[in-house]
């Protein structure tokens, strides 16, 4: 895939197929576990902070790769 085709892939809206809803709904529930598992863990902090972040994006990246790569 050339650059101006992972533009157009990655910049478009990729309406949810069959499955994926239930899929996305998962990780981020999941993640939300997780997030809860850090803040009863760690104390409040810049660092802290990045670790929610960090998960954030991960969740995003996640879903995003069902999203644009089915």
């Amino acid at each position: 895939m050339d650059i101006k085709e992972r533009i157009n892939r990655d910049f478009t809206y990729h309406p949810p197929k069959s499955g994926q809803p239930e899929r996305f709904q998962a990780i981020r529930e999941t993640a939300r576990y997780f997030a809860l598992h850090i803040t009863e863990n760690t104390p409040a902090s810049r660092e802290q902070s990045l670790a929610l972040t960090a998960l954030e994006e991960a969740v995003f990246w996640a879903n995003a790769a069902i999203a644009r790569n089915e």
